[in-house]
């Protein structure tokens, strides 16, 4: 018996090779954790994300159409080609940079100074505030439909304002002049609300021991607006800029009420001509080849805007 006890007693492991084991097990576990938990999250940025743009790729290499998925033909760069040689889309192009351009940089000029002014605990400008960030929670269909009533040349509120005060009525929507800058407008309107709170944000979490000690040195508001807001707000307005230039890029709700690319292409921008090739005239390599441009010019833009603008980012 004694002996039997023995051998079972040498079979059993040591303690130390136990503890052993559980800590490599340990270990591993610690280390597969992580992956196990952002692996769904991974397989659905895969493939609703990687999947679709690896596959426009693709496709922007290829002469197809929806009409005859079937039929797929190898063209190489041929629809790309065909987009650089194009004049409708150098006018597409154009009125896409115009639009960013103005949207972007009216609409942060604009929620800047209306921070500025918000930026107060007083109950009214609390309610201002919120009227201000309400027409970014309208769908863009709402804002749509609610602006085209606005700039109606006969019966619009605009045209009636304008004429009230002694001023001619103006062609907002008709006019190959100044369609695009009305839609500019719209956009502009729409999204100023936002960038406005997020202004006000970062206003308010400026330390206000640097405001006191500027106003023992007796500087004046532009100094103190140039030396301490502005460096402080520079994590915001960086984040603001490339926010509404992506947003900008990706506009078509507001072409697709309101002017349908009119009139003669001058409100057409790069979201809309990509629509338009691929469910209107069936082109799918070019509406690819579009979308793969349209990427790049968004990774560029964003990649320049890094390059340029971070090192003049304040962080603290």
């Amino acid at each position: 018996m004694e002996k039997v006890a023995a051998s079972e007693t040498k079979s059993l492991p040591t303690p130390s090779v136990w503890s052993r084991e559980q800590m490599m097990k340990t270990k591993f576990l610690e280390h597969v954790r992580p992956y196990a938990y952002i692996t769904p999250a991974l397989l659905f940025f895969t493939l609703f994300f990687l999947f679709p743009i690896g596959y426009m790729i693709y496709l922007s290499f290829h002469d197809w159409s929806l009409l005859n998925l079937g039929e797929i033909e190898w063209v190489g760069f041929a629809n790309f080609r065909e987009l650089f040689y194009e004049p409708d889309f150098h006018l597409v192009f154009f009125n896409t940079i115009v639009f960013t351009i103005g949207t972007v940089s009216i609409s942060i000029l604009l929620a800047f100074f209306l921070a500025l002014w918000l930026n107060r605990t007083a109950k009214i400008y609390g309610i201002m505030q919120a009227a201000v960030f309400s027409p970014h929670i309208i769908s863009l269909v709402s804002v749509s439909m609610l602006w085209m009533w606005l700039m109606d040349p006969q019966y619009g509120l605009l045209n009636a304002l304008l004429e009230f005060i002694g001023l001619p009525a103006y062609t907002w929507l008709s006019d190959t002049k100044s369609a695009l800058i009305s839609l500019i407008l719209v956009s502009v309107w729409k999204g100023v609300g936002y960038n406005t709170l997020v202004f006000i944000a970062g206003l308010q979490s400026i330390p206000k021991d640097l405001y006191e000690a500027a106003s023992l040195d007796q500087a004046n508001r532009w100094k103190t607006l140039r030396k301490i807001t502005l460096p402080m707000l520079s994590p915001t307005l960086f984040f603001l800029t490339v926010i509404n230039i992506i947003s900008s890029f990706q506009v078509f709700d507001t072409i697709y009420i309101m002017t349908q690319g009119g009139p003669v292409n001058s409100t057409n921008m790069l979201v809309f001509y990509i629509y338009e090739q691929g469910m209107d005239f069936y082109n799918g390599g070019i509406a690819s080849a579009a979308s793969v441009l349209l990427l790049g010019l968004i990774g560029v833009v964003t990649l320049l805007h890094f390059l340029f603008m971070e090192k003049r980012v304040h962080y603290r």
